[in-house]
This record gives structure tokens, C-alpha cells and sequence, in this order.
């Protein structure tokens, strides 16, 4: 029996995030009779590590010196003592990860970006360059992101492979509304429930959301008012917290942290928002899209691409709460397109970005292919 490649992942951690997903979700699903997986959280491990175990090696850098950027011996000797054939970073690790894979000897490294930060200080821009010199295969989650890592950051586009990412669409598949998310949220059968799955930081726009959702509330005169029901968990929650009861709408916002129940929120929510100002290829969108619901989110990153041109026109400008609040009040008022867009939204999904072609793309690259 010939031995199993040995694939490492760097990560800052697996607390939650589309990224952090991604990579779980990855590691779950590859063969272990031909990969033996290890993750290295540099920072700690977290949600997404809870029940990884079975699934693979996982691991917390151990401490480093503030000198690691120039020379992260300790995280080198870590993955020396691994022993990986293959070492595949996630954005935000990118700089330090080559390196100490690269002073580990390390003959295989391939990195994933997940999406661009806004703002992107040239210091990151500078180190990724480096890192990208360093990296074998580069992966973008999006045709877009690909010419940013092209343009931004001077990646040879030869190094650049585009996969997609995907989600479980049995998991995630369109279900009936038992009841139980809107009696624990004081909310009628027939409320419409605006939902959104997301961390709450400051990139994914929330604070437009919320403002989106005032000017909604104000001017709404077509029967119950809608609710705004939002999921995940970030730094930006308090203020988001205080922002909500400061915008005259607070009874209709559920800020409700960390959920377990995806499915079930996914079958309450009557269509699925974001108001990002950045994204690589979102899985909460994929998972609500995949649920069968409409979406309306803004026109960033892949978020274009995950939509296609049959559910462009629920697309909108981003860091505009008229036009947000315009696109859901559409949305809401034209039931049966919303109901055809919510079918497009499914079949969408299961044509281009299923879980079993991201995982496969990846057993490509690791094996050794380069597109």
C-alpha cells in the first residue's frame, strides 16, 4: 500500500468565517485512505475544529518571537517535525507560512486567497509579493480576485488556478418553515424575515445593512413590517448592538451571535442579504442560495459570479443603504419572482459550485497539477 500524501494547512484559526469553513469542510472530505491532513492554527484553533479531530492532525503554532516575520524558526521546526509533502496556507498567513515552509524544506507550497481586506495597506500588498515569489500554485475563489492578486499584488498569472469554492447541497437544501426560529424570535408566520449569516466585521458592511434597513422600516406601508434577522458572531457586535437600538428600528432587528441551526434560519428567512464591501466567494451566500433562497447582495468580488447573469438584477452598489433597501423592498412586493429567483438561486448552486468539484480541484493541485 503506497503512503498517503501528507497535506498541512496554515490558518490564522478555524473560528467562524466562509474561510475557516472552506478548509473544514475540505479537510472532511478528503479520502484518508490517500491524504493524512494536519491543520496548524497560528493563533488558536476554534469552532470549525470541533469534531476535526477524526478528520485530521490539528495543531496550535507554537509561541513565536516578534522577530518570526523575518525568521519563524519555531513554526519552520513544526512543520519539520510534521513532515508535510504539501503545505497549503490561507489568507492572512501567507508571508510567514511560505517562509517557515520554505526553511522547513518543504517541496510542494500552494496558497489559497479567500478575498482582498479593505482597505489593503501596501506593507501586506509588499510581503504578499514576496510570498507569492515563494508559492508554487496560487489560488484565487474567484475570477475577480484573480486579477486583483494579478494587478494588486504582481502575481504571475501563470501560478494562478481559479476554484471555486462549494458547499454541501444536500446539507443545504430547501425546507419547510417549522415554526420553531420565529416562536423563539417573537416573530408572526407572517413577518418577512430579511436574513443574514455573516462575521460581523467592519468589511462585510453590516452598519450599511442596518441603516438599509431604518430607511426600509420608516416608509413601509404594505401590511407586517419585516424583520431583520441576522447570524455570526465579530468584533463589530457591540456596536452594531448599540447602532440598532439607536436606529429607530429596533423592534423589527434580531442580532442573534453564533448559530448551530443554519437550516432552520435558512428556512425562516423569506430572502438572503448582504451588504458587504468585499468578498472572494462567499459561502453563506452559497449555503442560503443552495437553501433555495432569493438573494439580494451587493455587487462585490465573486458575489456577481456566484449570482450569474440570470439573478444579476438582485445585485446592488455597495456602501448604499437607498439602494439596499430599495432591491429588498422589490424583492418582497413581487412574491412570485422572488420564488422563481429563489429556484434560479438552488439550480445555480448545484450546476457550479458544489462541494465534491471544489475537492477535487484541490486533489489535483496537491497531486501535483498546476491548472
Amino acid at each position: 500500500m503506497s503512503r498517503r500524501l501528507r497535506v498541512l494547512h496554515l490558518i490564522d484559526n478555524l473560528n467562524y468565517g466562509g474561510m475557516e469553513r472552506v478548509l473544514a469542510d475540505l479537510v472532511r472530505r478528503l479520502a484518508q485512505d490517500r491524504y493524512e491532513c494536519h491543520v496548524i492554527g497560528l493563533t488558536y484553533l476554534g469552532q470549525f475544529a470541533e469534531g476535526l479531530e477524526s478528520s485530521a492532525g490539528l495543531h496550535v503554532a507554537e509561541p513565536m518571537s516578534s522577530r518570526s516575520m523575518l525568521w519563524p524558526r519555531s513554526l519552520a521546526g513544526q512543520i519539520r517535525r510534521i513532515g508535510p509533502d504539501v503545505v497549503h496556507s490561507h489568507s492572512g498567513v501567507w508571508y510567514k507560512g511560505s517562509l517557515a515552509a520554505r526553511l522547513a524544506g518543504v517541496r510542494r507550497l500552494i496558497h489559497t486567497d479567500h478575498g482582498r481586506p479593505q482597505p489593503d495597506p501596501w506593507t501586506g500588498r509588499l510581503l504578499e509579493r514576496i510570498a507569492a515569489a515563494r508559492t508554487d500554485v496560487i489560488v484565487a475563489v474567484s475570477e475577480p480576485l484573480a486579477d486583483l492578486l494579478v494587478h494588486r499584488i504582481g502575481v504571475n498569472r501563470a501560478k494562478l488556478v481559479i476554484v471555486h469554492n462549494g458547499v454541501d447541497t444536500d446539507t443545504h437544501r430547501p425546507r419547510p418553515d417549522a415554526g420553531r426560529v420565529r416562536h423563539e424570535l417573537g416573530l408572526s408566520q407572517d413577518t418577512p424575515v430579511l436574513g443574514s449569516i455573516g462575521r460581523l466585521e467592519p468589511i462585510k458592511g453590516y452598519d450599511i445593512m442596518l441603516e438599509a434597513f431604518r430607511r426600509l422600516w420608516a416608509t413601509w406601508s404594505q401590511g407586517p413590517r419585516p424583520a431583520l434577522v441576522i447570524a455570526g458572531d465579530g468584533s463589530e457586535r457591540p456596536s452594531l448592538a448599540a447602532l440598532a437600538d439607536r436606529a429607530g428600528a429596533s423592534d423589527g432587528i434580531r442580532l442573534l451571535g453564533w448559530r448551530e441551526d443554519v437550516a432552520e434560519l435558512h428556512a425562516t428567512f423569506n430572502l438572503f442579504t448582504l451588504a458587504s464591501r468585499s468578498e472572494g466567494t462567499s459561502i453563506s451566500l452559497l449555503e442560503a442560495m443552495s437553501a433555495g433562497l432569493c438573494p439580494v447582495v451587493t455587487d462585490v468580488g465573486g458575489n456577481a459570479g456566484v449570482l450569474g447573469p440570470g439573478l444579476a438584477h438582485r445585485l446592488v452598489r455597495p456602501d448604499n443603504p437607498d439602494a439596499l433597501a430599495a432591491a429588498w423592498r422589490a424583492a418582497l412586493q413581487e412574491p412570485d419572482a422572488r420564488l422563481r429567483d429563489a429556484d434560479a438561486a438552488r439550480q445555480r448552486v448545484l450546476a457550479k459550485f458544489a462541494i465534491d468539484a471544489m475537492v477535487e480541484a484541490y486533489e489535483r493541485l496537491y497531486l501535483g497539477a498546476n491548472s
